[in-house]
């Protein structure tokens, strides 16, 4: 009898923490607990990555904490709102940056796409927050949400600047943890996926780190060695290409869809890859789907080249580039996603 009610008690406070972190069905003790950073609003692979997401926690195999946003501008972070808002979740805390990267480059500049209106006039989009000034520094964000995780449970899905991890790693304890950034780091998260990193027989920067170099040499210099690094070099997606016409084609049931409307509106016929999808895909996803290196430990150079050195106890790992067929699985996972009719 005493067994019986310790089990019937165990789940009843199982049930009530599951019910305080979300009003969608329990989460599974080994769903992921991803924060998103992106540098959204120059590259439209920023925007298929966080659909899948979306897509993954609707199907309860993930569950999202945050989105930070690394490219300045409160602009950057209105396409995000949108994002989330049109995607069922509005809730979703968003980190700006403010003290980044100055004038970094722009592939497509689709950051009018939250003021896009309808033939009558009114906002095409709806949005969840009022003032962006209000908005918390990334790695504000970074460390309110990291201390209120269990230790080792997180994993950052980076695709794009390192500069709000940088600060993350340089901060100081504060009401939301004594722990510096380096330690808050290490205690809290589990692995670090980032779109980056240059491999194999080339030497050559890197240019997401190339972008912000000072930010990018702390955040290496800094990162615990203690936590897993995957990275997703730029070749890996390279041969995933989801040209504009099927990006088109493939949301035909409304053209009230933030992506179709970038993809209508701006000219996104300029090579743009499937890249930093293959980083959430991993996430969620896991190691199998994917062909990696063996361990070992990354050094970047002052150029932004990042050198890898092969050892057993190393924590990091890269991808590498798959088949055709594989490529065209990976794209076959990204159309899917954008293919699912509705926004909830």
């Amino acid at each position: 009898m005493k067994r019986v009610f310790s089990f019937l008690l165990a789940a009843v406070m199982m049930v009530g923490c599951n019910k305080g972190n979300s009003t969608e069905e329990p989460q599974q003790a080994d769903v992921p607990l991803i924060i998103l950073d992106t540098d959204i609003g120059s590259s439209t692979d920023d925007l298929f990555a966080m659909e899948m997401l979306y897509r993954y926690e609707r199907e309860g195999r993930c569950r999202l904490l945050g989105v930070v946003v690394d490219r300045m501008g409160e602009d950057c972070a209105a396409c995000a709102d949108v994002m989330n808002t049109y995607f069922g979740r509005g809730d979703l805390p968003i980190g700006l940056e403010r003290n980044g990267i100055e004038n970094p480059s722009v592939w497509i500049d689709y950051k009018a796409m939250p003021t896009y209106t309808n033939d009558n006039g009114s906002s095409m989009f709806e949005r969840s927050v009022s003032d962006y000034a209000t908005l918390p520094e990334g790695w504000r964000l970074y460390r309110r949400l990291l201390a209120a995780q269990e230790d080792h449970s997180v994993s950052i899905v980076s695709t794009g600047f390192v500069t709000a991890l940088a600060q993350l790693l340089q901060s100081e304890g504060d009401e939301f943890s004594s722990l510096g950034g380096v330690e808050l780091v290490r205690r809290k998260v589990k692995c670090i996926y980032l779109m980056g990193g240059v491999f194999g027989t080339s030497v050559e920067p890197d240019f997401n780190f190339a972008q912000g170099i000072t930010f990018a040499q702390a955040f290496f210099d800094l990162w615990p060695r203690e936590v897993d690094m995957v990275f997703s070099p730029m070749e890996v997606g390279q041969e995933i290409e989801y040209v504009p016409d099927t990006v088109i084609a493939d949301v035909s049931w409304s053209d009230i869809h933030p992506i179709k409307q970038v993809y209508m509106t701006c000219n996104c016929n300029t090579g743009q890859m499937m890249w930093d999808p293959m980083v959430v895909i991993q996430a969620v996803e896991g190691d199998t789907v994917f062909s990696l290196s063996e361990r070992g430990t990354v050094t970047l150079t002052p150029q932004a080249e990042t050198l890898f050195t092969p050892t057993p106890t190393g924590n990091c790992r890269y991808q590498k580039p798959g088949t055709a067929a594989w490529n065209a699985r990976m794209l076959r996972k990204i159309r899917d996603a954008n293919r699912q009719q509705g926004n909830g």
